[in-house]
């Protein structure tokens, strides 16, 4: 087998574009309001729109991509992202434009289960560690860099390239894709058990998403979580959601993906905390806050690339230990800071964790990626993107709380410590979570999953 880089590139071209569209929307909603004359409610919906089809349609994304061709399903979803990205910036009004982040996030749903798929195939065994740590890096780089590029097009372009920014990028990918990916069969619509348990899976995890997303402001809105209970409890016990549970159980996959959360969850509640204290409390400007939070995707970006490396020397479970373990030690050495905080004190401490999150990334997916069986390689993925993108929304969640329990009403320095020790709990609970193997059981039998996915 021959390595195809190229196709790992677009991998991570495509995650890092998906990320983005996951925060650079926020810093134009006021703009959006404006432009559009809503409320700042309804242009709230520009993000969740986009948001919630990503979570919610994960799972059966991930059963359909299992029966369908790897390219036709990259073609066809790079091409609705770019389309809807261009229906966004050309919207006159506010349903227009909610329609089509709608559209935008169900076509992401199917780009986050494929890049870890398209990246995997892509390359030889013994070199999947280098090329799960592109998506896994450039992602999350993404996330992070998209309130600053936000910034840059809103001051000097308009709220509109906004969303214009990112077609360049898949008319890229998919020049590319057309041309170096193998032929592996039709686009194949969705059976029946998918369409019947997609409207339930989409039901309880936008539910979810929701009461995560407005319950740090209003927690009447955590009665959300309850609501979404019952239909995540009737996918779960019936034939749709089986198959992956005992996917995940033969694989010994559980523990993985809590670790795959608790990072996820550490490291959104630490930028949330940080740049609130910073901005807010000590009265660093917007400039040096940014400048400082940065220093956390530079020190991701500069050790991805080795971590991926070292995973393809001495193992795979090895490196994603030790990246949790600095994440973990970089979070931690925040707590002690106490009420005055100096950008370079923070910067250096949030490196530190960002080159622990760069080393561990890469390594964790191949990790999980690795242990699917081949025929399900998908729907593995798609549960890990479920794992991390509920982890992005609870940080900042209980980070919200903790500060808010922690008794300080004015906002200073012991809600942010309260804060900041969550997020250090929550990287470290993925150490032993990544250092103890998980129990494989046997392996689902083939018919029986096959029976109930008709």
């Amino acid at each position: 087998m021959t390595d195809r880089w190229v196709l790992v590139a677009v991998a991570g071209t495509l995650s890092f574009v998906a990320m983005l569209d996951m925060n650079i929307v926020n810093v134009a909603l006021a703009d959006i309001a404006e432009g559009l004359d809503v409320s700042a409610a309804t242009a709230q919906w520009a993000a969740l729109g986009y948001q919630l089809p990503v979570v919610a349609l994960l799972l059966p994304v991930g059963r359909w991509l299992d029966g369908t061709g790897t390219r036709p399903a990259l073609l066809a979803a790079t091409t609705g992202f770019a389309l809807c990205s261009a229906l966004a910036a050309l919207a006159p009004w506010a349903a227009w434009l909610i329609a089509a982040r709608i559209g935008q996030g169900a076509c992401a749903a199917v780009l986050f289960v494929l890049m870890p798929v398209l990246a995997i195939r892509a390359v030889r065994p013994e070199a999947r560690g280098r090329a799960m740590s592109v998506p896994a890096t450039l992602g999350p780089l993404g996330a992070v860099t998209g309130p600053a590029v936000g910034g840059l097009l809103l001051d000097h372009l308009g709220w509109r390239w906004v969303f214009l920014v990112k077609i360049p990028f898949c008319l890229l990918a998919l020049v590319v894709a057309w041309r170096a990916m193998p032929k592996d069969g039709a686009l194949r619509g969705p059976d029946r058990r998918s369409l019947t348990d997609a409207p339930a899976v989409a039901c309880g995890l936008a539910l979810l998403l929701l009461a995560l997303t407005l319950g740090s402001g209003e927690p009447p809105w955590f009665l959300l979580a309850v609501a979404a209970v019952p239909p995540l409890w009737w996918w779960l016990r019936g034939p749709g959601g089986r198959p992956v549970t005992g996917v995940l159980r033969a694989a010994g996959l559980f523990r993985a993906h809590g670790a795959v959360l608790a990072l996820a969850a550490g490291f959104a509640a630490m930028h949330y905390v940080v740049a609130l204290h910073l901005q807010r409390d000590d009265g660093v400007s917007a400039t040096a806050t940014g400048l400082t939070v940065l220093a956390f995707p530079l020190g991701m970006a500069l050790a991805g690339p080795f971590g991926g490396r070292l995973a393809d020397w001495y193992g795979f479970r090895r490196v994603a230990v030790t990246g949790a373990a600095l994440t973990a030690a970089g979070l931690l050495l925040l707590i002690p800071l106490g009420d005055g905080w100096s950008p370079p004190d923070v910067a250096w401490r949030l490196a530190l964790a960002g080159i622990g999150m760069g080393l561990g990334g890469g390594p964790t997916q191949a990790l999980v990626m690795g242990a699917a069986p081949p025929e399900r390689i998908a729907t593995v993925g798609s549960t890990v993107q479920v794992a991390r993108s509920l982890g992005f929304t609870l940080g900042p969640a209980l980070a919200t709380a903790a500060w808010a329990l922690s008794g300080t009403g004015d906002g200073a320095g012991d809600g942010a410590r309260a804060g900041l020790a969550l997020a250090a709990v929550a990287a470290c609970l993925a150490v032993p979570l990544l250092a103890l193997p998980g129990r494989p059981t046997a392996a689902v039998p083939e018919r029986t999953t096959d029976t109930v996915s008709t």
